[in-house]
């Protein structure tokens, strides 16, 4: 990387987010048919941060709750098992009609039937967030920040998250922390916003050390050519992916770090994964190879939070995409949308195929 990472930092990797939680059929039904169903604390952001969480490294989360909400001590109480740390403000309510967080209700999916997910995102105390919430000359300044790791996601869930994103991104560029950014470009978030999102992303991505998305993102987002989206045929089309990649730094050259991945659905329970990772001048890949699937949601975040973690623990470029990879592929194996890897040797298993019993 052309940035170097801060040391003596309190906080390894801090990230904006408006956490939610997901609710999900057991055995693998779906939703309409069920009435039994599990609970669990989540958002894009948090699930990047708890592969570090999970390995010792400080980690961090700047949200929002519902003051005396139930929900809110859930996700609370959730993030403290994880060794994550958090702050924000606590929102009154304001009555039954009020704020909330949000609902993520999905199911699995299994062989033939894809998951079929639904955000019920009203109201979310998250579109809150915003830059008066919290001291940042603070937090970049004197706690100090290695990694800032944002999300398309909470960037365009409201202008004033927007804005927050933009103004994270600019202090800690004043501060000396590296910044990451996953666009996960969401058309929904979009819709009637186009304009003012694309400035927002636009700049982030400018002032971003490592840059990260899949075909549909960096095409919608940045407005970057690249390869068809839908994941057919993702081994033919390696050099596509790198010409987009080339595109992408082309036209955000301050980065040093740009990450893809390849998925390819075969049934809900059976995909090809792949990545793609360019280093200055240098490729390193991961070729897709086929993996069982318990549960696919969060994979792509799995991936974000191994990879970096692999470049705050100072390894070589060539095992920040294999350790990504395999931290994407651990979690589509548990039924959360994080992974919680026992040790670093769980997710190397993972990448060397190794899934003998460990006694």
């Amino acid at each position: 990387m052309k940035t170097a990472l801060r040391t003596n930092c309190k906080i390894a990797l801090l990230v904006p987010t408006s956490m939610g939680v997901r609710i999900t059929p057991t055995m693998r039904q779906p939703v309409h048919v069920s009435d039994t169903f599990t609970m669990q604390a989540t958002s894009a952001e948090s699930n990047v941060l708890n592969i570090s969480a999970s390995l010792g490294l400080p980690t961090k989360a700047l949200t929002a709750f519902v003051k005396d909400s139930p929900i809110a001590l859930f996700i609370k109480n959730e993030l403290r098992k994880r060794s994550i740390a958090f702050e924000g403000k606590d929102v009154e309510q304001g009555g039954p009609w009020g704020y909330r967080h949000q609902f993520n209700i999905a199911d699995s999916g299994y062989g033939v039937r894809g998951p079929r997910v639904q955000n019920d995102r009203a109201g979310e105390v998250g579109l809150t967030i915003s830059t008066d919430d919290f001291d940042l000359d603070r937090i970049f300044g004197e706690e100090g920040v290695a990694i800032l790791h944002m999300s398309g996601l909470f960037a365009a869930l409201s202008p004033s998250t927007s804005a927050f994103c933009c103004d994270l991104a600019r202090t800690a560029k004043k501060y000396g922390t590296a910044i990451s950014f996953d666009l996960n470009y969401r058309a929904s978030f979009w819709k009637g916003r186009e304009a003012e999102l694309s400035a927002a992303f636009s700049e982030i991505a400018s002032l971003s050390d490592i840059l990260i998305g899949n075909e549909e993102d960096f095409q919608l987002a940045l407005g970057v050519p690249g390869p068809e989206s839908g994941g057919k045929d993702i081994a033919g089309k390696m050099d596509r992916f790198k010409e987009m990649i080339l595109n992408v730094r082309e036209r955000y050259p301050n980065a040093s770090v740009y990450a893809t991945t390849l998925r390819q659905v075969i049934s809900a329970n059976q995909h090809l994964w792949g990545a793609i990772l360019l280093n200055d001048q240098d490729w390193y890949t991961v070729e897709p190879r086929e993996i069982p699937v318990l549960d696919r949601i969060g994979g792509g975040d799995g991936f974000v939070g191994g990879l970096l973690y692999a470049i705050l623990r100072g390894w070589d470029p060539e095992k920040w995409v294999q350790f990504g990879w395999a931290s994407g592929a651990l979690v589509t194996t548990l039924t959360t949308d994080y992974g919680t890897p026992a040790d670093e040797e769980m997710v190397w298993s993972i990448y060397e195929g190794n899934a003998r019993v460990k006694r």
